[in-house]
């Protein structure tokens, strides 16, 4: 992939954009086997592959310079910003709606926050767009309520000039440091979730709740665990950090009792409305922390998934998982040293399974799935 950013050194996200992709991807398997090693592998699946450029679903753009002239992208330590509008990372759609997005902050006298002055009110910008016709969804995260008047008087002018914008809310961040949102959402639209589609799973994007950023390999994912699933034939299942629902919706079936648990009550509200859509009846998602709903129950599902965040489910859920004792145990991560760690704590279990899913070409990042037997 060429970058031009990178080539004048002024982003160097991508850190290993220098090197083959082959090489990348041979580097990455090379340090997930290193991760494992002393741990039994029954089979090493052949690492999931997408696109090298253009496929990032989602732009998370500082917004700086002037409200005459706004810049979109990032900024350095030092506080020089860069503008990343023409990112090869992002869809060929972006460009153009950031464009139109330029105008709009000088339309609606958005203000750029200046981080050294602690002055001015727009933060961030968050683009997400939907496999699903192009759909987007546009959040402005705001320092205060100061300009929302404004904004609100402004936006039909924008959703004139971009009708692809489905959802669109205000984000209040209050907080003088490098925090991405805060906790008050204010729609703008009717429409509130962003509709999207992984393998005939219809899933929502809420403003506030997780989606996979890398939209080809993330259903290659999910198809992998619905693969690995069906093989098993199970009656019960836990998706545990479970997010939008994308594993347990992909893994369930009619008969299959399903309980997905997630702490962010608007993933779930994203996942019960994808398992209304899909007609399961019996399934439950409850927005609560997994760790403590899992220890806090006395039933031994057939099967527990894990999908935790970079920390990983840590050593009491592992514990805990142990004595449970389920007889599958289907550990998805997008940190394979806190998998790592994490497996070291589940003695009892024989990785039947492992694949490397490449989610962030250009970096050392990687997703990983291993499927767990008891022994």
């Amino acid at each position: 992939m060429h970058c031009a950013l990178y080539t004048a050194g002024t982003c160097r996200s991508c850190q290993w954009l220098d090197k083959p992709y082959s090489r990348q991807l041979a580097d990455k398997q090379q340090d997930l086997s290193q991760l494992l090693e002393g741990l039994p592998v029954s089979q090493w699946c052949e690492p999931v592959t997408g696109a090298e450029s253009a496929f990032r679903n989602k732009a998370k753009m500082v917004v700086s310079g002037s409200v005459e002239r706004p810049l979109l992208g990032m900024l350095h330590r030092d506080g020089t910003p860069v503008d990343l509008c023409e990112c090869p990372l992002y869809p060929a759609s972006f460009p153009a709606v950031f464009s139109v997005l330029k105008s709009f902050i000088a339309r609606a006298g958005l203000t750029p926050y200046n981080v050294a002055r602690k002055r001015g009110e727009l933060k961030f910008l968050l683009l997400t767009e939907s496999q699903q016709e192009g759909g987007m969804m546009l959040r402005f995260v705001l320092r205060s309520q100061t300009k929302l008047a404004q904004l609100r008087a402004a936006l039909p002018w924008l959703q004139q000039q971009l009708p692809q914008l489905k959802v669109i809310s205000a984000n209040i961040q209050p907080v003088h440091m490098a925090r991405l949102e805060g906790d008050e959402e204010i729609p703008l639209t009717a429409q509130q979730a962003l509709e999207e589609e992984f393998n005939h799973v219809p899933l929502f994007i809420r403003p506030q709740s997780f989606f996979q950023t890398n939209p080809q390999v993330a259903a290659a994912l999910y198809a992998t665990a619905r693969e690995w699933v069906t093989d098993l034939k199970i009656d019960s299942m836990w998706d545990l950090f479970c997010g939008v629902g994308g594993f347990g919706l992909h893994c369930a079936t009619p008969e299959m009792k399903l309980t997905g648990i997630e702490i962010s009550a608007e993933a779930i509200a994203c996942a019960r409305e994808s398992a209304a859509r899909l007609g399961l009846k019996n399934v439950e998602f409850q927005a609560l922390d997994s760790t403590g709903f899992a220890t806090g129950k006395g039933e031994v599902p057939d099967l527990v998934l894990v999908n935790p965040p970079r920390r990983g489910i840590g050593a009491e859920l592992c514990d805990y998982l142990s004595r449970m004792a389920p007889q599958t145990i289907l550990y998805s991560s997008c940190n394979a040293q806190t998998m790592a760690k994490d497996l070291t704590h589940l003695p009892d279990y024989h990785i039947e399974r492992v694949q490397l899913f490449d989610m962030f070409p250009h970096t050392a990042h990687y997703e990983v799935m291993a499927l767990l037997s008891r022994r």
